[in-house]
């Protein structure tokens, strides 16, 4: 939602509106969290097998994934 869009909630839905928005905001950071959690895992992963001559072809590509997986939930 932008700064210029604003919704207009009637006062007997506002207590609905206050539970909805508390739960999509957990939901966000719960996918957030687990975006960072799984592009740490890939990260590490990568660089396991970049560690291996033949594992660094799937290595490499592997910990870029998941550093841009890293970068989307913190950003």
């Amino acid at each position: 939602m932008t700064a210029h869009e604003k919704h207009h909630v009637p006062w007997y839905l506002w207590p609905f509106w206050l539970i909805w928005k508390l739960l999509a905001t957990v939901v966000e950071l719960v996918g957030r969290f687990t975006a960072m959690v799984i592009g740490m895992v890939l990260i590490l992963v990568g660089i396991l097998l970049t560690l291996t001559v033949i594992g660094s072809i799937i290595g490499i590509p592997l910990a870029v994934i998941g550093f841009l997986l890293l970068l989307k939930g913190i950003f």
